[in-house]
C-alpha cells in the first residue's frame, strides 16, 4: 500500500508542476485568484463526496484552528509562492527546489515532535540532492545568478518551507486520531478564504477565466493535484512518517523532466543520466531495511 501511495504521490505531483505553467500561460489572472479557485474546488468536492459518503467527522475549535494554518501553510501562501516564482524560473527548477522538503521535514519533525531522522535518511538525501544538483548543472552553470533567478529561488524555497510546516500540523492531527479526508477538506477550504481575503485586500476581482486551457488546468490541479494528490501524501505521512514521506519529492524532478523532454524539448546530457542514477540509489537507500543490529552482534 505505501508503495502505491509513494508512486501515486510522485506521478501526480510531478506533472502538477506543467499544469501551473499551462495555467498561468492560458490567462493573466491573478495568482491569489488562482489558488483560490483551486482549492474552492477541491475543498466543496471533498466535503460533497465525505458528506454524502457519511465520512465527514466533527472536529472541535482547537482542530479547526490547526485547519486553519495548514490551510495557510498548505494551500494558500506556499502555492503562491510558486506561482510567482514561475515567472522567473522553470518549473522544472521550482520541482528541484521543492526536493528540500525532504531536509525541512526531517528538522521540522525533530523540532516539533522530538523525532530523531533515522540514519539512512542522512545518506539518501545527500545522494538525492547530489542528482538533483548533477541532474539540473548544465541549467545552473547557464543562469549566471540574477536578481530574477534568485527571487525565484528565494520564493520557492520558502513554499517549501511552508509545505513542511504543513506537514507537521497534518502529523498532529493524525497522532490525535483526525480523520485526514476531513481535516484536508477544511483546510482547503480555509485555505481558499484566506486567499479571498488577499484577493480582496490586493484589488483583485474574483472572477473565473472562461479560458478552457485555464479551466482544464485548474480541475486536473484540483481534482488530481489536490484531492487525490493531497491525500495520498498526508495518508502516507501518517504510515511512514514526514521525514520519508517527503522523499518522494526527489523523484518529482524526473517527471517534470520527461514533460519537459516532450513539450519543451528538454536535451538529455551525461550529468542528466549522472543525476538519475543517483536519485534512485538515493531511493533504494532510504527504503531498503538495513539488518543494523544483526550486522553490529556480528561484528
Amino acid at each position: 500500500m505505501n508503495v502505491v501511495l509513494y508512486l501515486s504521490v510522485v506521478l501526480i505531483w510531478g506533472t502538477t508542476w506543467l499544469a501551473i505553467f499551462l495555467q498561468q500561460d492560458a490567462a493573466t489572472t491573478p495568482v491569489y485568484v488562482a489558488v483560490f479557485w483551486r482549492f474552492l474546488f477541491a475543498s466543496l468536492l471533498m466535503l460533497a463526496l465525505l458528506t454524502l459518503c457519511r465520512r465527514l467527522r466533527s472536529l472541535d475549535r482547537r482542530d479547526h484552528l490547526f485547519c486553519l494554518l495548514q490551510g495557510g501553510c498548505v494551500f494558500g501562501f506556499n502555492f503562491v509562492c510558486f506561482y510567482y516564482a514561475a515567472a522567473w524560473i522553470s518549473t522544472g527548477l521550482e520541482s528541484v527546489i521543492f526536493s528540500m522538503a525532504v531536509i525541512f521535514n526531517a528538522l521540522n519533525g525533530w523540532l516539533f515532535f522530538g523525532q530523531r531522522p533515522p540514519l539512512r535518511l542522512v545518506p539518501a538525501a545527500l545522494l538525492g540532492m547530489g542528482g538533483i544538483v548533477a541532474l539540473f548543472w548544465s541549467d545552473i552553470r547557464a543562469a549566471h545568478p540574477s536578481p530574477q533567478l534568485l527571487w525565484g529561488a528565494g520564493l520557492s524555497a520558502l513554499g517549501t518551507f511552508g509545505f513542511s510546516l504543513g506537514n507537521m500540523i497534518s502529523a498532529r492531527h493524525q497522532r490525535r486520531q483526525r480523520d485526514i479526508l476531513t481535516t484536508n477538506s477544511y483546510a482547503m477550504l480555509y485555505g481558499a478564504l484566506i486567499m479571498a481575503v488577499m484577493a480582496w485586500l490586493n484589488g483583485d476581482a474574483l472572477q473565473l477565466p472562461r479560458n478552457l486551457q485555464w479551466l482544464g488546468a485548474m480541475s486536473y490541479l484540483a481534482l488530481f493535484g489536490s484531492v487525490i494528490g493531497f491525500g495520498a501524501y498526508f495518508t502516507l505521512v501518517g504510515r511512514i512518517g514526514a521525514s520519508q514521506a517527503a522523499y518522494s519529492t526527489l523523484l518529482f524532478p524526473l517527471v517534470a523532466l520527461t514533460l519537459s523532454t516532450i513539450y519543451e524539448g528538454y536535451q538529455w546530457h551525461a550529468n542528466a543520466v549522472a543525476g538519475l542514477t543517483l536519485i534512485l540509489l538515493g531511493n533504494l537507500v532510504m527504503f531498503m531495511r538495513w539488518p543494523v543490529r544483526r550486522a553490529l552482534r556480528l561484528a
